[in-house]
């Protein structure tokens, strides 16, 4: 069931989404100042790739003050906006009885841009 509503989600928009992460990725990593923002919109966009049965969880090591800083620049610089985003469509898709998957992965999608920083993308 998981690769069949991968391959649905990609032929349904999915791999725009990934192809927009990775040029936006690219784009920040041009500079010194982007490289880290840029290596977490690779990760997104990974997660984003095979979204069912992949999940993000906190590292154990996400404790100390970069990683917080880094998630405050990350919302104020648009993490804000991809988080909204997400959760838009995370519910635009939940009001169908079929969209329902597709908008919960979407709410995972939501969690992971609000605070990239110290997570990791592990299967389930």
């Amino acid at each position: 069931m998981k690769i069949l509503g991968n391959i649905i989600w990609l032929i349904s928009g999915g791999i725009i989404i990934v192809v927009e992460y990775f040029i936006g990725s690219l784009i920040l990593m041009l500079t010194i100042i982007g490289i880290p923002f840029g290596l977490q919109t690779l990760k997104i966009s990974s997660l984003l790739i095979w979204p069912f049965g992949r999940k993000s969880r906190i590292k154990e090591r996400a404790s100390g003050c970069l990683y917080i800083f880094m998630n405050v620049v990350w919302l104020l610089c648009g993490g804000i906006w991809i988080a909204a985003t997400h959760a838009f469509f995370g519910i635009l898709l939940c009001i169908t009885i079929i969209g329902i998957p597709f908008g919960m992965q979407h709410f995972k999608l939501t969690e992971l841009a609000l605070s990239p920083f110290g997570r990791d993308i592990e299967r389930i």
